[in-house]
């Protein structure tokens, strides 16, 4: 095989030269045209957060006795979310690279949870709602388990009662959103919650996007129903950082509401010449600048900071749910309450207005049931740019009735 590897180093300026051009094939995320995979708080929120990584750009969190500073903004980063999320004085924590990996940790946990409170089970199964992430089924993959996935309701939240109808001697674990990413909507948590407690069965609530919004909304006044460590039966949470939080991508939190389920996170190895091995999370090595990045944003914003931003963010949702419904034709899915929301239409072919709007310049993602465009999840970009989206939006409607736009299948994906 050809040896591909640079013959020689380059200069700094070639370098930084081609990575600035390659950018120019990218989404303009700044200017608002995409939903998803990037989250803005602004650009004082994004400056503090580099300088904060950039200190650490070195460090490895594995090493806690080498770098104690770095540990210490690990634990005031899950102290924090903790705080945020009502975990008790028993409640504990670990950051992780993302949301996959706080899911994982969950099904791992309960997994290994199980072992002990459902000694007989040998293939243990996991019940979820149709609308749950796939990173349950990804951790399920990886860890030998299956997943069970109910049809949800005609609101798209969990129906409890086939969830409760999947449940065998099987059964270690039950699954609820807040919110679910398809439709933006809340799962009844504490009817889960009650189930699980019912039917001894870990219960993990995926507020991955929920985590560092829903809390300033309820607090904005809007109504966010129960769905954290107030909630009786919810062993483990998980909660985006780098979503809602604004802080550097990797960082997501595993939260436990009590310490004492830890060893079930952790794994521990002695067999080697090295010595004991500890690792609470997938990774042994764990990069220290999301770390440092996510300690100074939480910092920095501060209480008032993401209230401020929170409203900003709900009121920007708000006009666009009220000119989307203002369209003739549009229909928004559900009754999302906080700042992802899809929307289709019986009037037309989705598809082909989906297809206008790329054509003026947004990139848009679809759902698949049903069929809708997905508005990803808004952040301060997309604040200024709301008209804008509307009025391409209203075109683009017109567009599509008249049958003028052609429309090609394409598959529907999400990370491609």
């Amino acid at each position: 095989m050809t040896n591909r590897f640079p013959p020689k180093g380059r200069t700094r300026d070639e370098i930084l030269a081609e990575l600035e051009a390659g950018k120019g094939e990218d989404v303009d995320w700044r200017g608002g045209r995409i939903g998803l995979y990037t989250h803005f708080g602004g650009d004082d929120v994004l400056e503090i957060a580099k300088d904060a990584s950039r200190m650490y750009f070195s460090e490895n969190a594995l090493g806690a006795s080498a770098f104690p500073s770095l540990a210490r903004l690990e634990n005031d980063v899950i102290a924090w979310t903790l705080g945020l999320l009502n975990g008790g004085d028993d409640a504990a924590g670990s950051m992780t690279s993302g949301g996959t990996e706080s899911i994982l940790m969950g099904v791992k946990t309960a997994r290994d949870w199980a072992r002990d409170t459902h000694p007989d089970v040998d293939k243990p199964v996991v019940v979820a709602p149709y609308s749950a992430h796939p990173a349950f089924n990804k951790a399920a993959h990886y860890l030998g388990i299956e997943v069970k996935r109910m049809p949800v309701g005609d609101d798209f939240r969990a129906d409890v009662g086939r969830m409760a109808e999947a449940i065998d001697d099987r059964t270690i674990m039950l699954v609820a959103s807040a919110p679910q990413f398809a439709h933006g909507v809340i799962d009844p948590i504490s009817d889960i919650a009650e189930l699980a407690q019912d039917r001894n069965l870990w219960l993990h609530v995926d507020a991955c996007v929920g985590g560092f919004i829903a809390p300033f909304a309820r607090k904005l006044g809007r109504l966010v129903p129960p769905f954290d460590f107030t909630v009786p039966g919810v062993k483990s949470m998980s909660a985006d950082l780098h979503k809602y939080g604004f802080t550097a991508k990797g960082a997501s939190t595993f939260l436990l509401s009590n310490q004492a389920h830890r060893k079930y996170q952790v794994f521990e190895f002695d067999e080697w010449s090295r010595g004991h091995y500890v690792s609470p999370t997938i990774p042994g090595s764990r990069p220290g600048g999301p770390i440092a990045a996510a300690w100074a944003v939480l910092s920095y914003l501060g209480w008032d900071g993401y209230l401020r931003i929170a409203g900003e963010l709900l009121d920007a949702i708000d006009r666009l749910k009220a000119g989307i419904t203002a369209i003739d034709g549009l229909t928004i899915i559900g009754d999302p309450p906080l700042t992802i929301l899809s929307y289709t239409s019986e009037d037309c072919d989705i598809r082909a207005v989906a297809k206008a709007m790329t054509n003026r310049g947004w990139f848009v993602t679809r759902s698949a049931d049903p069929r809708a465009i997905h508005m990803g999840m808004l952040t301060m970009t997309h604040v200024p740019i709301v008209d804008q989206y509307l009025s391409d939006l209203t075109r683009s409607v017109e567009e599509a009735k008249s049958g003028a736009i052609e429309i090609t299948e394409q598959a529907i994906t999400y990370g491609g």
